[in-house]
């Protein structure tokens, strides 16, 4: 080998590795389970699963990182007390499933914590809880307490009550925002795949092992739900949570659970996520990847070159179209004329306005359709441009 290649190399090693290093000298890290590593149809929780679990994670705990836990499984857990064969699709045995599997979980968690001394807590949260500024408040402070208490919080989407319209949809994205919530150093996505691929690893793909920017994933075809089928999304969501922590500073690893230990002591396993952005506010993701979308507006050129490199906020003379049945303060998506989304905003308008209005100048609008009408269709304050 040359020189120049043995250079090369020993600087590739120098960058690599303080990278890996984040996660093993963390201060704060959020680590989220799936419902596939912790339970099967057949038995139910596997308390040696959660054993297992819970002795890597005290140990960390005990070296002084503080840990969020977001454990999936509450579902899965209430399917065999029930007599459930099968994951349920109708919202109302999901609830009546995660009522009856919530306290069974916690109950396994108290036990495998306390065996190493820990104390264990219950966190139930929903979407609403963090893109509402009140809740959001409240929700940060009991998070930070415990943890200064040195409780390990275990963090659940609260399915028992939790609607269609405000639910995470799944715990990885939950788990991402948490990990923003927090302030977390690092966020530890398990399951029961190893890594990411760039293909089936049934037929000899290759894994990927960092990820920098969306680009690097470009021509992969992941994966959605994993081999137990218990979880609700597989490698795909894991992949948009690590992007979103990503994108708001925080570098995110996706590994299997049998992998815990080695990635937190900063081994080379896994998909690792450099971060490639800014902290956005809570309200910012949730708009950007958890609103529900009521609707479309498509935009001119000029129109999406105002909002996307000047800031400007979307004005009805720069819509071309509008589809999609939505009322003041809903959230839609914006295209450009091609229908490459490039944002979300919540609207100040009804679906039923807006085909009048298209084209007109607000000051326009307002001598022709009164003063109500003399403001924005999107407000720059409530718009984000997606980067995932």
């Amino acid at each position: 080998m040359s020189l120049e290649a043995l250079t090369i190399m020993e600087h590739d090693q120098e960058l690599s590795l303080p990278v890996r290093q984040t996660i093993a000298t963390a201060s704060r890290i959020v680590v989220k389970v799936g419902s596939s590593s912790l339970t099967s149809l057949v038995g139910g929780i596997s308390e040696e699963a959660l054993t297992q679990l819970a002795g890597v994670l005290a140990e960390r705990h005990k070296a002084g990182t503080e840990i969020i836990l977001v454990s999936s499984g509450a579902i899965s857990a209430g399917l065999a007390p029930l007599g459930l064969v099968r994951r349920p699709y109708d919202l109302a045995t999901q609830q009546a499933a995660a009522s009856v599997g919530q306290g069974l979980l916690m109950a396994y968690y108290n036990k495998v914590f306390s065996a190493h001394g820990v104390i264990a807590s219950q966190v139930l949260l929903t979407a609403e809880d963090l893109a509402k500024r009140r809740q959001h408040v409240n929700a940060h402070r009991a998070l930070e307490r415990l943890l200064n208490l040195g409780v390990i919080p275990i963090v659940n989407e609260n399915d028992t009550v939790a609607t269609r319209e405000i639910r995470f949809g799944d715990n990885d994205r939950l788990a991402a925002l948490v990990a923003h919530l927090v302030k977390a150093d690092a966020l530890l996505l398990l399951s029961d795949v190893d890594s990411l691929y760039d293909g089936p690893p049934s037929q000899g793909a290759t894994r990927i092992s960092q990820v920098d920017s969306p680009d690097d994933l470009e021509g992969v075809v992941i994966g959605t739900t994993g081999k137990a089928g218990l979880g609700t999304g597989g490698m795909a969501t894991k992949v948009q949570a690590a992007m979103i922590a990503a994108e708001t500073g925080i570098p995110a690893l996706v590994t299997s659970t049998a992998q815990a230990a080695a990635a937190l002591a900063g081994e080379d396993v896994g998909t690792w996520f450099g971060e490639n952005g800014n902290r956005r506010s809570v309200r910012m993701l949730w708009l950007a990847h958890l609103a529900d979308i009521r609707g479309r507006l498509v935009l001119d050129d000029g129109a999406v070159r105002a909002v996307t490199e000047r800031n400007k906020s979307v004005l009805p003379a720069g819509i071309t179209a509008v589809s999609g049945e939505f009322v003041a303060g809903d959230a839609v998506e914006i295209c450009d004329s091609h229908g490459n989304v490039f944002a979300h905003g919540l609207v100040n308008f009804r679906n039923s306005d807006l085909p009048q209005m298209l084209g007109h100048s607000t000051k326009n609008l307002a001598k022709v359709m009164g003063q109500q009408f003399e403001r924005e269709v999107v407000h720059v304050d409530d718009l984000v441009i997606l980067s995932v």
